[in-house]
């Protein structure tokens, strides 16, 4: 079986780890490269030096590529009117837990698109992969990326922002389908397009000549194989991954993910600004209401961070944000490279995939 873009990553196997920041470790990554596929690391919430250090113990713990996925959303727009609006909102919820909501809010993530330490700290680090969500930095940074040797991937959910990823240089593009759990991949929440990954494989696949990884509700052999067959050049799993022992997600999460919330997700833009898809709980059922104009990412994401600090100071995780997509009824509770070998096994027992 040919595949080009497995020979560009320098990987043996056409899966790869999502970058999922708060639940992706350098161990879940290291692990997953290990075992042939490309483990996945997120610095969007991190500052430089944590970035640093994400980096280079991904590295001593794996000799193999691993991808670095940056966060290029566009810088919030402050507006005091909006803001002060959703803390006044949020007022009454903070109350409940004996807090008080905060009396600003805080940019609390750096965007990518001006974030020149950021650019500088992969620059010497020299990460085999890095990724983009939310859109694309300026050309100059891809243009230094690439020059650098580093293999550039951009998450897109349409034709048109995978034309603006081709044209913009970079190396492969990760079709997120609106199954997807987490963090809608979206360049303009504005101009969402919600296509479901199938449809968005076989378009981008038809219109591109970049290889295309199918990312949203992929959890096993047969949804691999089945993107492949479609076109895709390998999968992107996320929730698949997050019940590994190597993952960060709190008892609460696997719990949840074990249990009959797994079986609803929705997408919801009130708990950082951007739409995101997760297990419904109280940000899903209470926070969502008509006729108020949220505050611009990650403004937002900071209201409810702090919302979630109060009532877990409870015991309350009503409002934890645990992101999982359609597929999350099937994950498993494995290893990360126990978890490759069963993937890989599935493939092959569906006459997919054949380790050459």
């Amino acid at each position: 079986m040919s595949n080009p873009l497995l020979s560009l990553l320098q990987i043996e196997l056409p899966i790869i780890q999502a970058p999922m920041v708060g639940v992706s470790t350098p161990g879940l990554a290291a692990a997953v490269s290990n075992a042939g596929g490309l483990g996945s690391i997120g610095i969007g919430a991190s500052t430089v030096e944590q970035a640093r250090v994400m980096l280079r113990e991904t590295a001593a713990q794996t000799g193999k590529p691993f991808n670095v996925n940056v966060f290029c959303h566009q810088p919030a727009v402050r507006d005091a009117v909006r803001e002060a609006q959703w803390l006044q909102f949020l007022a009454g919820f903070f109350a409940e837990f004996g807090a008080t909501a905060p009396g600003a809010l805080r940019e609390i993530y750096t965007s990518f698109v001006e974030d020149a330490g950021m650019l500088q700290m992969l620059l010497e680090e020299k990460p085999a992969v890095v990724s983009f969500h939310f859109g694309l930095p300026g050309q100059a940074a891809i243009d230094a990326l690439k020059a650098a040797g580093i293999l550039l991937l951009c998450s897109v959910t349409s034709l048109a922002e995978a034309q603006a990823a081709q044209d913009a240089g970079v190396h492969a593009l990760v079709a997120q389908g609106y199954e997807a759990g987490g963090h809608r991949g979206v360049f303009d929440p504005q101009q969402d397009v919600q296509m479901g990954i199938l449809a968005l494989v076989r378009v981008l696949v038809d219109a591109c000549r970049l290889p295309v990884i199918a990312a949203g509700g992929i959890m096993d052999g047969a949804g691999i194989n089945a993107v492949m067959q479609l076109g895709a050049s390998a999968a992107q799993l996320g929730t698949a991954f997050i019940l590994c022992p190597e993952s960060s997600a709190n008892g609460a999460y696997r719990e949840a993910l074990k249990g009959p919330r797994a079986q609803q997700t929705r997408v919801t833009s009130v708990i950082s600004g951007r739409p995101a898809r997760g297990m419904v709980n109280r940000n899903f059922t209470s926070l969502e209401v008509p006729g108020i104009v949220l505050p611009d990412y990650p403004l937002t994401y900071d209201a409810n961070k702090a919302l979630n600090v109060a009532a877990a100071t409870r015991g309350n995780s009503d409002f934890a944000v645990q992101w999982a997509g359609q597929g999350a009824p099937l994950a498993r509770e494995l290893p990360a490279v126990a978890l490759v070998e069963l993937l890989v096994a599935e493939m092959q027992s569906g006459h997919g995939f054949v380790v050459t």
